[in-house]
């Protein structure tokens, strides 16, 4: 961020009207050499001396968790502070609480970094799709798990070996549990709902499945029947209310959301008068989030001078309109689904699964079923499903895996077509 200060200094201060000067700032270790200049700037150990400082305008939070970081941004909202933060668990779980502070206070809390890294996907939903109806979005909005599902497609690696790869490269933490078991996305789907859809924020109500699962058959299965794999956030509205999920989808290759590869992140966003839109670029790293917590400074700066009920609201909608809507459960969702088994090599096996999911109302679109090599007495037998409830599904796999035909669990991976074409 200072960096960005520094370099585009003038041209920042040409976009807001005014300069924008780092005056203090604090870390863990304060003695810790650092890649950007600190002229001008006073390192202080405790960061309550920022919040409070009577001369500061704006704090930016950029230490993450939700224990600390909330007393700190709360204090400062009370101190009739303004804030910037990139912190996504802070906005998914506490956003509530914060907006009604700041709300009341009068002051702005900005947090466009928190989702996508450098993509103004924020900004993009909240305000240049304001005159939309937003139906649904879909998003891949965590660059390690996209990382890794690139790898398994491009190479046919195994999930542990590209994680290994991910954490030796810095993509995947020590401990990769919020990336590959899509807590972080979770966090972030929950914001993008939120100013989607004129709700409450609502963490909580995000089903969220990982990608540790996923296997190199998988990825090839689903590249023979036109698909790829992606680990997708997705929000949709309906009757019934809000859906909200983070979980591996199969996605026609043909989309362009089935191209983005590496740790980019996308999002893809449907309004009933513009149709779709996507929203592409770098999901992470110093540059992207420096260019989104800058690009928030701005906003505030412009903003100083503007009454608090002129200003964009925090989830884009009126606060007094923001409106709860019910979750819809995971077994109410209705979607399409690849489903794969070990099967007996044997007559009528395919019949026997078929029938279950006739019981159950769950017509199948495609069959595909591997020749075992010799000497192999079971084969692969891979369906793809119409549309159905995801209770259906769920009952319909328990009767087959208990099946003296079928060994092991039936993989169930969520199919998306995302009605963008």
């Amino acid at each position: 961020m200072i960096n960005v200060l520094t370099q585009n200094g003038a041209e920042i201060a040409r976009r807001a009207g005014r300069e924008i000067v780092a005056v203090q700032a604090t870390a863990k270790n304060l003695t810790k050499s650092r890649d950007c200049s600190l002229e001008g700037i006073s390192l202080v150990p405790d960061a309550n001396s920022i919040v409070d400082h009577p001369e500061i305008d704006v704090v930016v939070e950029l230490i993450g968790g939700t224990d600390v970081a909330k007393q700190l941004v709360l204090r400062a909202i009370d101190n009739g502070k303004h804030v910037v933060t990139a912190n996504k668990a802070l906005i998914a779980t506490h956003g509530n609480e914060i907006f009604r502070r700041a709300n009341d206070n009068g002051v702005i809390v900005a947090y466009e970094a928190a989702v996508a890294g450098g993509i103004p996907v924020i900004k993009a939903v909240r305000e240049g799709l304001a005159g939309n109806r937003i139906e649904w979005l879909a998003g891949i909005i965590n660059g390690t798990g996209n990382f890794i599902l690139t790898e398994m497609w491009d190479r046919g690696r195994a999930f542990e070996d590209v994680l290994a790869e991910a954490q030796a490269l810095g993509y995947a933490e020590a401990d990769p549990t919020f990336d590959v078991e899509g807590i972080d996305a979770a966090h972030k789907l929950a914001i993008l709902a939120a100013i989607a859809f004129g709700t409450p924020l609502s963490f909580d109500d995000v089903y969220t499945e990982g990608i540790s699962k996923i296997t190199p058959e998988d990825i090839g299965y689903a590249a023979e029947l036109g698909y790829r794999i992606k680990h997708l956030g997705i929000a949709r509205r309906s009757d019934a209310g809000v859906e909200m999920r983070v979980h591996p989808t199969l996605i026609p290759e043909r989309q362009l959301l089935a191209n983005v590869n590496g740790v980019k992140n996308a999002v893809l966003a449907y309004g009933d008068a513009v149709g779709p839109t996507l929203y592409y670029g770098a999901g992470a790293g110093a540059g992207p989030t420096a260019s989104a917590v800058v690009a928030d400074l701005v906003d505030v700066v412009r903003a100083l001078d503007v009454q608090p009920e002129s200003r964009v609201p925090a989830l884009g909608f009126q606060s007094a309109s923001i409106r709860a809507l019910p979750a819809v459960p995971m077994a109410e969702v209705e979607t399409t689904f690849y489903l794969r088994m070990l099967a007996a090599e044997q007559p009528g096996v395919l019949a026997e699964v078929s029938s279950i999911l006739a019981d159950h109302h769950i017509s199948i679109e495609a069959v595909v079923q591997k020749q075992p090599p010799p000497g192999i007495e079971q084969v692969s037998l891979i369906m793809l499903t119409h549309r159905v409830k995801e209770g259906s599904v769920n009952e319909a796999i328990a009767r087959i895996e208990g099946l003296t035909t079928i060994s092991g669990q039936v993989t169930r991976i969520r199919v998306e077509h995302l009605d963008a074409d």
